[in-house]
């Protein structure tokens, strides 16, 4: 088996209302020097090793992400 993970976030053109209301409440929190947020979403997977990169790209691409507007990274990683 196998750990994949896919890190899916909106592209840089697209506005991200979410992470700008986080920017927007870290000062009032009390922290400071974070100029920008952008939220996005983390899916972590379990594979067998036969699944290939192909597969895990088309997983990501047609099933976690919208690609109009969203950008995706998938990467194996040791468990």
């Amino acid at each position: 088996m196998a750990r994949v993970v896919v890190d899916v976030m909106p592209k840089p053109e697209i506005l991200d209302p979410q992470g700008q209301a986080v920017a927007r409440a870290l000062p009032r929190l009390g922290f400071t020097g974070v100029s920008d947020v952008r939220q996005g979403k983390h899916f972590e997977l379990e594979v067998d090793d036969s699944v290939d990169d192909a597969t895990l790209d088309k997983i990501a691409e047609g099933f976690l992400s919208n690609p109009v507007v969203e950008d995706f990274v998938v990467r194996r990683v040791q468990s």
